[in-house]
């Protein structure tokens, strides 16, 4: 691409470009929502594999070179593609997103079935269909539309698309380790956040870290009738369930001693950001479908927003224990949890989950035994929003929404930001920019039932990222 071409008309051509291929990229969308890549145990790992040759398929097609998948032992594959013909002197940029999802729960709730890609009202229906195919989609509809525009890209770009995101990234360590070469990037681009509203784009600058494990809690080597045994021999699910309970304060905030010891303190301008933005507690309330009367959790004294993105929170996200339906007057053998700690910016993932796990062996009632299973471990994140690479986003985003960027944290985890981020700095005190956009927003309701993608903001977002690609080039490039 040369410096004498009008940078306004080629912006138009590769906005005209990328419209005329939307249908086809939605189409690509609602193929990669109908193959049930959970990558969660128990589910079939065949099906995260199927949507890894199906992603690393619509890379090529949609232009980029080598694609082909990337294997680590134990690990669920991980896709990659690139386009390196923009030279030296052009910035490289990757572009992360996940193709694994989370299980679709209760699939008698959704309104469809949660792999049949559906349409209402100007969003589409289906797990992953947000989080995160639309990211997929995302970086293949701005590479493409670039190549069709102008048979080339003002960046080099490097696509990674992990099968574990959902599961932890257990295996990122060794993935980074292996591919460390082909990965390494002066700025990177994760479209798999949320926008402050539709309509609205964000730039997530913050992420909560996370830690999980199982606890399982034993007190008898066979089921019981309550009533013959019942008092003197005590019910291990109500022991689990104590002890659950434990965990955590009156007002619901993590109980565990030492464990917010090294809770980042925010600054005074992560704060000042913070309260800068146009919060509603009505609209909280509302995009979280809380009842009412109902009250929020944490500390009072604390914003809703600080607590979410920067406090640490504990949740149980499972429980093995007899159904309502099947019920019977029986003390049961062992019951069993697992557990999701989300972390706070400042917090060490492997602290915080060695002193999870110790305090839960440590607390059960009544002598009941207690084993529990560590799993997975995801760093916190922050960055510093100011840099040029953060500016360069806004710009574009602004141009694609017709409305300023709002920045924000999520206090939600990615495990592969700051790992990277650190690995490929040439100074660890200035890890790589990471610009974190999204695909989300307050309706999608993402890991649960009926999630969905509001369409017209995808279409922004795809649009976004194509602009974010010059803005990168004039930024950090020379042109």
């Amino acid at each position: 691409m040369t410096t004498t071409e009008d940078p306004a008309a080629t912006l138009a051509d590769v906005r005209a470009a990328l419209d005329r291929a939307m249908p086809s990229h939605r189409a690509d969308l609602e193929a990669l929502v109908r193959i049930p890549s959970v990558s969660a145990p128990g589910f079939d790992p065949a099906e995260v594999r199927r949507a890894a040759e199906a992603v690393r398929d619509l890379l090529a097609r949609r232009g980029l070179d080598d694609a082909r998948l990337l294997e680590v032992d134990g690990a669920h594959p991980a896709v990659y593609a690139h386009w390196l013909g923009a030279g030296p002197d052009a910035p490289t940029v990757l572009l992360y997103a996940h193709h694994d999802v989370q299980p679709p729960g209760d699939v008698a709730a959704w309104s469809t079935p949660p792999f049949d890609p559906v349409e209402r009202d100007g969003r589409l229906y289906g797990r992953g269909a947000a989080d995160d195919k639309a990211g997929i989609g995302v970086h293949a509809a701005a590479v493409s539309a670039w190549l069709d525009a102008r048979g080339a890209l003002p960046v080099n770009v490097k696509v990674v698309v992990e099968g574990e995101e959902e599961t932890g990234s257990e295996h990122l360590a060794g993935l980074l380790d292996a591919y460390a070469d082909l990965l390494r990037a002066d700025v990177m681009v994760l479209t798999d956040s949320v926008n402050w509203q539709v309509g609205v784009p964000a730039i997530t600058y913050l992420l909560r870290g996370l830690v999980d494990c199982e606890v399982e809690v034993r007190g008898l080597d066979h089921a019981l009738h309550s009533g013959m045994y019942g008092g003197p021999v005590p019910d291990p699910l109500t022991g689990l369930i104590k002890l659950l309970a434990a965990a955590t304060d009156e007002r619901g905030a993590v109980a565990i001693p030492g464990l917010a010891d090294d809770v980042h303190e925010p600054t005074a301008e992560e704060l000042d950001r913070l309260e800068a933005l146009d919060f509603s507690l009505d609209g909280f309330r509302a995009d979280a479908g809380l009842l009412p009367g109902v009250e929020l959790g944490g500390d009072p004294e604390l914003h809703p927003l600080r607590r979410l993105w920067m406090q640490p929170n504990l949740t149980v996200v499972g429980l093995d224990a007899p159904s309502v339906a099947g019920s019977s007057n029986t003390l049961v053998p062992s019951a069993r949890a697992r557990l999701s700690l989300r972390l706070a910016p400042g917090q060490d993932p492997l602290r915080a989950r060695d002193l999870l796990c110790a305090w839960l062996r440590a607390n059960a009632p009544w002598g009941l035994h207690v084993t529990v299973t560590p799993g997975a471990a995801g760093s916190p994140f922050v960055a510093d929003p100011t840099g040029p690479a953060f500016a360069a986003a806004a710009r574009a985003l602004e141009a694609a929404y017709g409305h300023p960027v709002v920045y924000t944290g999520v206090g939600g985890t990615i495990p592969f930001v700051e790992p990277f981020a650190r690995a490929f700095a040439a100074d660890p005190a200035h890890p790589t920019p990471a610009l974190l956009t999204g695909v989300e927003d307050p309706d999608t309701r993402a890991h649960g039932i009926d999630e969905s993608l509001h369409l017209e903001d995808w279409r922004r977002a795809c649009l976004g990222e194509a602009y974010l690609f010059d803005e990168l080039a004039r930024s950090l490039g020379t042109r």
